[in-house]
């Protein structure tokens, strides 16, 4: 164990979203209904870095269990180019740490007066948002010292289950959002699978996922490259194939990001081609195979962001003030 902020603040998720789904219950609940009666025709996320991630998760979480086509906004269409979009039928979630970049409440207040249900997913439930959408659902995470996120990005990814939850009305989903507290302790207690001799002079890696898995590789690419200085970027294992594994040719390291969900046959598919041509392949597994494959991305992501903290320190970084980097970033 670290003493590092960033590793501390992560082995708070676990009662940090206890204490998140039992004060949310009820706010959740009544989202779900509204949503059934609205019925959106689409969700639109808007978010940047690791809220950006969480979208990317929220877009296959969401088009999975309820069949909503997702995607991401581009909040330059309003702040920048000062347009508005036809978004009457649809729902947009922000997702927002700090609920206060220019950009971002630009896009919200475009979205809220162009008809959309706006729903704000905030760690600071006195920042402007609030203001702007008609529902915040608060992570609850509380104050995150480190630059680096960790309990408060479990916190916005435990926030869309409990939400998809109650919006299909999933008894299979709310019993595993009820379980994911349990899950996130036993991958803290569970071995390290990211070490630093397995990255070890490397500069440059890839991180590989599928599905939900792939969704999650993006916000490990962005640890690797926040935290250790490692060039490091997340494709789907299916579309590496379509170019960039020519550079498995150059032994290029990849990160294999594993999740046991209806990918799991083809991605590892993939990750053996890929070690068959030569790749250094590190392999990230979910914590336990009892687990609801919704809930297991968070789980090996826990792991993760224990272990990425002690790698950056034996590479001579500290984990806790990334150069370059401050905690809220502001954009316009």
């Amino acid at each position: 164990m670290t003493n590092t902020i960033m590793e501390q603040e992560a082995r708070q998720a676990p009662q940090k979203i206890a204490a998140q789904l039992s004060a949310n219950a009820g706010i959740s609940a009544e989202l779900g209904k509204q949503l059934r009666e609205f019925n959106p025709r689409f969700v639109m996320i808007v978010g940047r870095g690791s809220s950006d991630h969480a979208g990317v998760f929220a877009k296959y979480l969401f088009e999975i269990e309820t069949g909503v086509p997702t995607f991401a906004a581009a909040p330059s269409v309003a702040s920048v180019y000062g347009k508005s979009l036809k978004l009457d039928t649809g729902l947009v979630i922000v997702i927002s740490q700090s609920g206060r970049s220019p950009d971002i409440l630009a896009q919200a207040r475009m979205a809220k007066n162009a008809g959309a249900f706006c729903v704000a997913l905030v760690n600071d439930e006195t920042a402007p948002i609030k203001d702007i959408v008609d529902v915040v659902l608060p992570l609850r995470a509380g104050e995150e010292k480190a630059v680096a996120a960790t309990k408060s990005y479990l916190a916005t990814l435990a926030a869309l289950l409990q939400l998809a939850a109650a919006w299909t009305q999933s008894d299979s989903l709310a019993q595993a959002v009820a379980g994911l507290p349990a899950a996130l302790q036993s991958a803290i207690d569970a071995e390290p699978q990211l070490t630093a001799p397995a990255l070890a002079e490397v500069k440059n890696l890839v991180v590989l996922g599928r599905g939900l898995g792939y969704a999650i590789s993006k916000e490990i690419a962005l640890k690797l490259k926040e935290v250790c200085s490692i060039h490091a970027e997340a494709f789907s294992s299916a579309e590496f194939l379509h170019g960039p594994v020519t550079l498995v040719e150059k032994k290029l390291t990849i990160v294999d990001v594993c999740v046991g969900d209806e990918s799991y046959a083809s991605h590892i598919e993939k990750i053996e081609d890929v070690g068959q041509r030569g790749a250094d392949l590190v392999h990230l597994n979910q914590t336990s195979s009892h687990i609801h494959p919704r809930v297991a991305p968070l789980a090996l992501l826990q792991r993760f962001y224990i272990d990425v903290a002690a790698v950056a320190l034996a590479r001579g970084i500290d984990p806790d003030q990334p150069a370059g980097l401050k905690k809220v970033t502001q954009t316009l």
